[in-house]
């Protein structure tokens, strides 16, 4: 059974910064990408950031420059460090794992397994 478990949100001054963990277990593939998705209230979730099997990240323009995608084979992990946090980057940050998404596309529908998500609250 494939599983992830994000942690590491939380409420954050704008400014600042955050980790978020990706834990990923079940998941037996030598090709993959695994994707960072965010979702506001009342907003449709939208395609952050992804890493690539062979380490290739991938960012939303609105990301570009604060955000950092990284793993760690060994720990079976993917982080996403949030930098110069802003108010609009307020949301629950989902990881996603696939095996055929087109990486810089960033589309949701390409990812077959999820994470619960992780709140993430800038405040101003």
């Amino acid at each position: 059974e494939v599983q992830l478990v994000e942690s590491g949100g939380g409420l954050v001054q704008a400014g600042g910064s955050l980790r978020l963990s990706c834990k990923i277990s079940g998941f037996t593939f030598d090709e993959y990408v695994i994707g960072w998705f965010r979702q506001a209230p009342g907003k449709e979730r939208e395609g952050v950031s992804c890493i690539t099997n062979d380490g290739t990240t991938y960012y939303t323009d609105s990301v570009k420059g604060r955000f950092l995608a990284s793993s760690d084979n060994a720990k079976n992990t993917v982080y996403l460090h949030l930098n110069s946090l802003k108010p609009e980057d307020t949301a629950v940050y989902y990881c996603a794992a696939s095996v055929g998404a087109i990486p810089w596309m960033l589309r949701a529908a390409h990812y077959d397994y999820w994470g619960q998500g992780t709140q993430v609250t800038v405040s101003s």
